[in-house]
């Protein structure tokens, strides 16, 4: 079987996975959670992060909680948290970052970096390099990663992937046909099953078996990249890694709890209005709009209720989320219930740029509510956050996020609108600030 590349690492690309991520930091957080079947995504109903004992005992990604609960007894059940899982994010690229600059946030809980050239500078060969990062992320975070070193990036999202969990593989050049030979088509980044069935129906089964195929049958019957997917696993580095500071958000959550528990509608419902708000905040601070959106209520007892609803467009003005969640709130919603926090999560985010106008005006409409709510941004920076807010948020506006805290209910109510000296004198409680 001929070598693919005499070069041992042309380029080191080290690509970093963590492992079943938001359940892995629900166990950092907790250290009794370890060794148990930890699932996350309880607020939306369905499994969005499992750990490895959860998924041994069959537990798969999406699955709804009622099946989870027939498979899988003993399962702990948890909301996501996805601003402590961003935590957790930053914290890994920045122990990257203190080998090398050049990395690549390409998600929360996976990165790529450059090592090319460092192994004069930092004493080391390239593979101690890499079990160094590994190391400290896995002693500092309290989590496992997997970590795959290769001349190219796909090469090294095939190597994170073949010690799972909390492995590290390295493939220099000359040993890149020994792995490719024993990896399905379906299993290289970027190509999906349509494409890997297409390739079957070529005679084609393995990675090798593409990689070996020469130039002018890739180009002749695949697009681009998947050429450029052809020259990476042939050990020619094409796809650079991207530098900028990671602004896509697959999603975009707010949670907050409060104290005493409420039971009334309206408060409960314009706690969850407040966190609509807040989540908004942050997708136009992105320039993201959200085309669907989850929330959640979580009662004094630790149960959970919660619906996935599709918006009409999508978007970051909160009127046409709070609109759509009222409409289905009794759905969720039980009079006589004590409740104790809410949540939203903004789902199918896209750049707010590339929206397209539509027949019957509600592009332009939002364009113009998305206007106002960029004056009201600059409002929030120059006074403070939530100097404006929609009335459906007032209830939580005017009530402590935790009673007794900082004030009365009663002042805040009393001085609510009597503009900055008395939200400063005050310090209303920021529970739903954006980070």
């Amino acid at each position: 079987m001929p070598a693919l590349t005499l070069h041992s690492f042309p380029r080191a690309i080290l690509h970093i996975d963590g492992d079943s991520f938001f359940a892995s930091c629900e166990t950092a957080l907790n250290p009794k959670l370890k060794g148990r079947p930890v699932i996350t995504g309880a607020e939306r109903g369905i499994a969005s992060s499992m750990s490895y004992e959860a998924k041994a005992a069959g537990v798969t990604r999406g699955m709804r909680l009622f099946e989870i609960k027939k498979i899988c007894p003993g399962a702990i059940l948890l909301p996501s948290d996805y601003e402590t899982y961003s935590l957790f994010s930053a914290r890994m690229y920045e122990i990257v970052r203190r080998y090398t600059a050049a990395v690549e946030e390409y998600s929360i809980d996976e990165c790529f970096a450059e090592l090319t050239g460092l192994r004069r500078p930092l004493k080391m060969p390239y593979a101690k390099i890499a079990e160094k990062i590994k190391s400290d992320l896995d002693r500092e975070l309290g989590l496992t990663f997997s970590a795959g070193l290769a001349p190219t990036k796909v090469l090294a999202k095939v190597a994170s992937k073949w010690k799972k969990p909390d492995g590290l593989t390295v493939i220099p050049g000359f040993r890149a046909h020994w792995y490719l030979a024993k990896l399905p088509l379906e299993k290289i980044w970027g190509i999906g099953p349509n494409t890997a069935a297409f390739l079957n129906q070529e005679g084609l089964a393995t990675a090798l078996d593409l990689a070996q195929k020469d130039e002018a049958w890739i180009r002749k019957k695949l697009s681009k990249p998947f050429y450029e997917i052809w020259q990476e696993l042939r050990g020619r580095s094409v796809l650079d890694l991207n530098l900028l500071p990671h602004d896509n958000y697959q999603s975009i959550s707010k949670t907050r709890t409060f104290t005493p528990p409420a039971g009334g509608r309206e408060l409960v419902f314009s706690q969850l209005s407040k966190n609509i708000e807040n989540a908004c905040i942050k997708a136009r601070r992105h320039q993201l709009a959200a085309a669907e959106f989850s929330f959640f209520l979580k009662t004094q007892a630790f149960s959970y209720s919660g619906l996935s609803l599709k918006l009409p467009a999508a978007t970051a003005v909160p009127n046409d989320i709070i609109s759509l969640a009222a409409k289905y709130f009794s759905q969720v919603y039980k009079p006589k219930t004590l409740y104790r926090a809410t949540g939203v999560t903004l789902l199918k985010l896209s750049a707010s740029r590339a929206r397209q106008l539509d027949l019957f005006g509600q592009a332009a409409r939002d364009e113009k509510l998305l206007a106002v709510f960029k004056n009201v941004d600059r409002l929030s920076a120059k006074y403070g956050k939530h100097t404006v807010f929609l009335g459906t948020s007032l209830e939580a506006m005017a009530s402590c996020q935790h009673a007794g805290a900082r004030g009365a209910a009663a002042a805040r109510k009393t001085d609510l609108f009597k503009g900055e000296t008395a939200r400063r004198r005050l310090n209303l409680p920021m529970f739903g600030q954006v980070s």
